[in-house]
């Protein structure tokens, strides 16, 4: 991969993180990388290891958690600031990606976190595709 197209990579990646809660699809993001949809996801994929679908939906589960942390939104008003657009497609994400449903994360205790810088905090959260959540902490 040259360094070019690691740039253009690198800017749909940013567009992403900053633009999660919206509507995007593949087509849309491979525009902000200047590559065809079938290429972008293939790139995406090698340079970032899953796919420009699976990388938005871990933003917007990892921005979920964080929300429903504070408690100040229900499981419903998470679900659509972050933007999804079912309720049952939030859930099951969520549960997939963090190993419990967001009802059960948002009334445990996060008062360890509460200590810890948001940087620190979302490292130590982030949610994992691979089905290895961390388990131990949310017992």
């Amino acid at each position: 991969m040259d360094v070019e197209e690691v740039a253009h990579l690198r800017r749909a990646r940013d567009l992403l993180d900053r633009a999660y809660a919206e509507p995007l699809d593949v087509p849309t993001m491979a525009r902000g990388a200047l590559m065809s949809p079938s290429h972008f996801a293939r790139r995406f994929r090698e340079a970032y290891g899953e796919t420009p679908y699976g990388y938005l939906q871990t933003r917007r589960v990892e921005r979920a958690m964080a929300l429903l942390r504070r408690g100040e939104l229900s499981v419903t008003e998470v679900c659509l600031e972050v933007g999804f657009t079912s309720l049952g497609s939030f859930s099951s994400t969520f549960a997939r990606l963090v190993g419990m449903p967001p009802s059960t994360y948002r009334a445990g205790d996060h008062s360890e976190l509460a200590r810890v810088p948001p940087c620190a905090a979302r490292t130590w959260t982030r949610p994992s595709r691979n089905g290895e959540a961390r388990q131990a902490s949310r017992a």
